[in-house]
């Protein structure tokens, strides 16, 4: 093991007001990196410490079943899809420390993205289309409604539902009375599944492109054989936040609600995304 400063993601200001730490990295990941430069990511969701160097990525958290799931699928996936090469991956004092390679291109919430909605659109079209054509019979991971209802129950019964980080109707006067209630709806209304290769959290930071080009899909961790309508759902929500302004605060003209269905060429299938966004409430 090696000692090493790295910062916590998260925090604001510049690398030299924001707060250090002294992390000890595995060797083999020390050796690759040593104390080069790295900026901080802080966009999206997750709570995983993750470095951005000049063509590497390390992403830092804790040991978990996504955690694994991520490095397998990625293993999976490699020469399959636009996914990170995995150049080493180690598990230490109850984390995993994954080493990867950088994607090419913006991410989809770029300015250049969000400014030119059309082009948005064909991307993350074709991200989904590039997903739904991928063989799932040898696929190791299933992330289908029954793993999903597991998770969301355990996560009800213990308490990890963020209610600060929901929909405004989710829950109170014109939602549910409480996560236990949607859980409850959940199961009770169950759909159909139509079973493709899910990214899992199709949302705008995790897929990046060049123009209407692919170039990297990231955050594997919930990735695997589940209902297309899943990422339908959950790409429908990222852009209609990205848009508004929820994460940024910075709010774009070129909305259209259709669009991406009008990409796809599929009517949308609202009940579905509607499911779909709920059950992410629980997560």
């Amino acid at each position: 093991m090696r000692e090493i400063v790295i910062m916590l993601s998260g925090m604001n200001g510049t690398k030299e007001e924001r707060n250090k730490i002294k992390m000890k990295l595995p060797e083999k990941i020390y050796r690759l990196i040593k104390e080069d430069d790295y900026e901080t990511d802080n966009i999206g969701m997750s709570l995983a410490s993750v470095q951005i160097y000049k063509d590497k990525v390390l992403k830092i958290q804790s040991c978990s079943s996504e955690a694994e799931n991520e490095y397998q699928m990625l293993q999976y996936l490699y020469g399959k899809l636009p996914v990170p090469k995995i150049y080493a991956y180690e598990i230490s004092d109850g984390k995993s420390y994954l080493l990867m390679s950088k994607c090419n291109g913006q991410m989809a919430c770029s300015d250049e993205y969000m400014n030119h909605s059309e082009i948005q659109y064909r991307l993350l079209a074709q991200g989904l289309k590039q997903l739904w054509s991928t063989e799932i019979s040898d696929c190791p991971s299933r992330q289908g409604l029954s793993e999903k209802l597991a998770q969301a129950e355990y996560n009800v019964k213990n308490n990890l539902v963020d209610l600060e980080n929901t929909e405004p109707d989710t829950f109170g006067e014109h939602g549910f009375e409480n996560p236990s209630k949607l859980l409850e709806w959940l199961y009770k209304n169950r759909p159909e599944e139509e079973l493709v290769l899910s990214h899992g959290d199709y949302c705008l930071p995790n897929i990046f492109g060049i123009q209407e080009k692919i170039t990297g899909y990231i955050d594997l961790g919930k990735t695997g054989i589940a209902d297309k309508w899943c990422d339908i759902a959950l790409c429908y929500r990222s852009i209609s936040h990205n848009y508004s302004g929820r994460y940024s605060k910075k709010t774009y003209s070129g909305y259209d609600n259709l669009l991406l269905f009008h990409e796809l060429d599929i009517e949308p299938n609202w009940e579905k995304i509607r499911y779909y966004i709920l059950l992410d409430e629980l997560f």
